[in-house]
């Protein structure tokens, strides 16, 4: 096999539509499928599912790309050794609600503005899901709100983190409470799935029973705006997501009696994912301003 078929190889692994591919990489479509015919031919396996137009990595293609991925990344590393110095290529992250929206953004744009030669592909999505994702080699690294004790995945502290119980009732500034004296409050929760969410639920043990969830939300923006004009509402939500809503008054901390509820935030990758240049260069990038 040569670095050519596996190179298509991993572009159809992201994008099932030839056409598109054939545009992207200056190839015919012609080409491409020969290209993929003669990988096949040479694996003696069919890695693909042929749906009219598109050609769907099925899961002899899925094992293949987990086994041989990190070997040609590290093959491409090594064609380029003594091209240039300059750190370059595509980053594939996905990042929990909380530090997708509140902790990464200036991170990634100081690291764009120092590396004109890469492209960071980034996403937002719940930590259960991440977790997937750097299990089936789908994106490079995550950033997680939630434990994760998988045996495949390597998992670093980045930061620690507060979670808060807030709302718009005056009548609760400055309160103490316990959980239970809040039952009666239309609780706001983040969906299932959600590391904010687990992780409050597991702190109020077995209250967590008898809360009723009056309503979900995905949106911290959506959370905020139904607080604001609903004082009967309430909800739990990290530190940093509110703090600015804290200081200005628009929202009010009820604190816990014998509660405090911290979590840890993490960056996790995959075991066996092959640390390129780049990936090595940005991790390195996030010790200093995250870390404290």
């Amino acid at each position: 096999m040569t670095l050519k078929e596996l190179n298509i190889f991993y572009h159809l692994c992201e994008d099932s539509h030839i056409s598109n591919l054939a545009k992207k990489l200056g190839l015919t479509q012609s080409a491409i499928s020969l290209a993929i015919k003669s990988l096949e031919k040479k694996v003696d396996e069919q890695l693909f599912d042929r749906l009219g137009k598109k050609l769907v990595l099925n899961e002899r293609g899925r094992f293949f790309r987990q086994k041989t991925e990190p070997h040609f990344m590290a093959l491409n590393d090594a064609k380029n050794l003594f091209k240039n110095d300059k750190i370059s290529g595509i980053l594939k992250i996905t990042s929990s609600k909380t530090i997708g929206d509140y902790i990464t953004p200036q991170i990634i744009f100081d690291f764009l503005n120092s590396h004109l030669h890469v492209e960071i592909k980034k996403d937002i999505q719940n930590s259960k899901n991440i977790i997937n994702l750097v299990k089936n080699y789908e994106i490079d690294m995550g950033f997680i709100e939630s434990v994760c004790d998988d045996p495949d995945i390597i998992k670093k502290e980045i930061k620690k983190d507060r979670l808060v119980v807030v709302t718009s009732d005056k009548r609760l500034k400055n309160k103490t409470c316990y959980i239970d004296e809040l039952l009666n409050k239309k609780w706001l929760l983040r969906e299932k799935g959600s590391g904010t969410r687990d992780i409050f639920l597991n702190s109020i043990g077995d209250t967590a029973k008898e809360l009723k969830v009056f309503m979900e939300f995905n949106e911290f923006e959506e959370a905020k705006t139904i607080l604001f004009n609903n004082p009967q509402t309430i909800t739990c939500l990290s530190k940093f997501v509110v703090e600015k809503e804290l200081q200005r008054e628009d929202l009010f901390e009820v604190t816990l009696k014998n509660l405090e509820i911290e979590r840890k935030l993490y960056l996790i990758y995959h075991k066996n994912k092959y640390k390129s240049k780049l990936f090595v260069e940005f991790e390195n990038s996030l010790r200093a301003p995250l870390i404290t």
